[in-house]
C-alpha cells in the first residue's frame, strides 16, 4: 500500500515537472514560425475577404523569410496585387517593377507592365499638376501593347494610351488658356503650336488648338517690332506647312 502511494506521489511529481516545462516553454521559448505554405494561404485568405493590408503583410514576410520557397514567385505578384487592390498604388508599382526586374521572362509580365501603367494611372489627381504619373503610366502602356499585342492586356492598354494622351494634353491646354486669359499671347502661342504638333492623335484637341494658335499669335504680333512680326511670320508658316 506504501509502495503504491509512493508510486503515486512519484508519477504526480513527473507530471507537474512536465506540465511546468511545458509552460515555461510556453511563454519563455520562441514560437515556430510559419512555413512558406501557411504565409501564403494566410494571405489568400485575406484577400479574400478584401484584408489588403494583411494580406500585404501575409506576403511581404513570405518573400522576406523564404526567397528560394516554391510560393515566393506567387507571393511577389500577390504582393503588389495586395497594395493595388488597397489602393496603396505607389507600393503597387515599385512591387510590380520588382517583380518584372526579378522576372522578366515570367508569363505574368504583360499583366505586371499592365498594372505598373494603371497604378501610375490611379495616381492622376488633377490637370493643373505635373503630369509625371501620367506620363509613366503611358510608357508602360505602350510597352504592353507593342510587346505583348497578342495578350488581352494590350486590347486595355489602348484605351488607357487614348486617355493618358487625352490628360496630357489638357494639361498642356490649361497651361495655355491661362497664358491666354493673363495676355500672355506669345506664352500662349508657343503652347498651343506645341499642342498642334504633338497630339495630332486627338483631332478635337488639335483643332482647338490650332484656332487658340491662330489668335495668339495675331495678338502676340501686336506686341512687337515690324523685324520681329516678320521673323516669326516665317516661323508660323514653317508650322502650317509642317502640318
Amino acid at each position: 500500500m506504501v509502495k503504491s502511494l509512493f508510486q503515486l506521489f512519484f508519477i504526480s511529481v513527473l507530471l507537474f515537472n512536465l506540465s511546468a516545462c511545458g509552460v515555461i516553454d510556453y511563454f519563455f521559448l520562441p514560437k515556430p514560425e510559419d512555413t512558406a505554405q501557411e504565409l501564403y494561404e494566410a494571405g489568400v485568405d485575406s484577400m479574400a475577404v478584401k484584408e489588403y493590408s494583411d494580406a500585404a503583410d501575409y506576403f511581404a514576410k513570405l518573400k522576406d523569410r523564404y526567397p528560394f520557397s516554391s510560393y515566393t514567385v506567387k507571393a511577389e505578384l500577390s504582393l503588389g496585387d495586395a497594395y493595388f487592390l488597397g489602393k496603396r498604388y505607389v507600393d503597387a508599382s515599385e512591387a510590380y517593377k520588382e517583380f518584372s526586374a526579378l522576372h522578366p521572362s515570367n508569363k505574368e509580365i504583360p499583366y505586371v507592365l499592365y498594372q505598373i501603367g494603371l497604378s501610375h494611372f490611379n495616381l492622376f489627381k488633377s490637370i493643373d499638376r505635373p503630369q509625371n504619373h501620367i506620363s509613366e503610366a503611358l510608357e508602360y502602356f505602350y510597352r504592353v501593347e507593342e510587346a505583348y499585342p497578342d495578350s488581352k492586356y494590350a486590347t486595355a492598354a489602348k484605351k488607357y494610351i487614348v486617355k493618358c494622351r487625352n490628360k496630357l494634353a489638357d494639361h498642356e491646354l490649361y497651361i495655355a488658356d491661362f497664358f491666354w486669359r493673363s495676355e500672355k499671347y506669345g506664352s500662349a502661342w508657343k503652347r498651343y503650336a506645341y499642342v498642334v504638333r504633338n497630339f495630332k492623335d486627338l483631332p478635337k484637341v488639335q483643332k482647338y488648338a490650332m484656332k487658340q494658335a491662330e489668335m495668339s499669335y495675331y495678338e502676340y504680333q501686336k506686341t512687337l517690332s515690324q523685324k520681329e512680326r516678320e521673323r516669326l511670320q516665317g516661323s508660323w508658316k514653317e508650322l502650317l506647312n509642317w502640318l
